[in-house]
């Protein structure tokens, strides 16, 4: 491990992590999400998607979880067959869990535009620890 200070607390990182590591997949070529047109207003949507699986661009060890995407659409829902050849395109692809669930969501939102979206992430413990991950569109204000 080697630290660094940042303002007054100590930073740690861990050799061997690098930009490539952190950069990677969020620009993979993945799969187009078709929609179809939207007949209703004012109803959510919630598709749990349990077959989610990706490589660890540093390890190159498989990642596994649950994707669970939450939705208000307006003009358009999104296609579920196209949606789960969306998702099992990450099978092959190195990307972190924080990327993965980021990505799917700006995915999303640039295929129906909903009113907003939630995308969330729960994956299988590693070493003992396991990862919930969630993005919002629109983002919350902080």
């Amino acid at each position: 491990m080697k630290r660094e200070t940042v303002g007054r607390q100590p930073k740690v990182t861990r050799l061997g992590y690098n930009e490539r590591h952190a950069k990677s997949g969020i620009n993979a070529p993945l799969p187009e999400i078709e929609t179809f047109p939207n007949q209703y207003k004012g109803y959510e949507i919630t598709i749990e998607i349990p077959e989610y699986t990706a490589i660890c661009p540093k390890t190159n060890l498989p990642d596994f979880g649950t994707i669970t995407l939450h939705y208000m659409p307006d003009k358009a829902c999104l296609e579920l067959k196209a949606l789960k050849m969306y998702i099992h395109a990450y099978r092959n692809l190195g990307i972190f869990y924080e990327n993965s669930v980021n990505r799917i969501l700006h995915d999303v939102v640039k295929a129906c535009r909903p009113v907003w979206a939630t995308v969330t992430g729960t994956f299988t413990a590693r070493g003992g620890l396991s990862s919930k991950i969630e993005a919002r569109y629109p983002p919350q204000k902080p």
